[in-house]
C-alpha cells in the first residue's frame, strides 16, 4: 500500500520511496548526534552562520580544510625545483 510517498512495508512500517526526494539529497548522510549546546551555540556564532545546519556543515569544512593543509606542510621544502622564498624576493628586487 503507498500513502503520500510512503510504502507500508509492514504493519505501521513505513518505507520512503519518493524518488524525487532521494535525488535532491543524494551525498548527504542524514545523522542524529548530541552536540553540547553551548558549542553549538559557539559554532553558529563564529561562523555566522543562519541555522545550526549551516553552521556544523561549515565547521565540518573548515577542519577538513585545516587537516588538509596541515598534511600538506609535511612536503614543505621538500621540492627542489622550486625557488626559495629568498630567491623569489631577490627576483622582485631586480624587477
Amino acid at each position: 500500500m503507498v500513502v503520500m510517498g510512503f510504502d507500508f512495508v509492514g504493519p505501521g512500517i513505513p518505507e520512503f520511496v519518493d524518488s524525487e526526494y532521494c535525488n535532491l539529497y543524494d551525498g548527504i548522510m542524514k545523522t542524529t548526534v548530541d552536540i553540547p549546546d553551548k558549542d553549538l551555540e559557539d559554532a553558529v556564532r563564529f561562523t555566522e552562520a543562519k541555522t545550526k545546519r549551516e553552521a556544523i556543515v561549515t565547521a565540518i569544512q573548515d577542519f577538513n580544510r585545516r587537516k588538509r593543509m596541515a598534511e600538506l606542510t609535511r612536503y614543505a621544502g621538500t621540492c627542489k625545483d622550486l625557488a626559495s622564498v629568498e630567491k623569489l624576493q631577490q627576483q622582485r628586487r631586480k624587477g
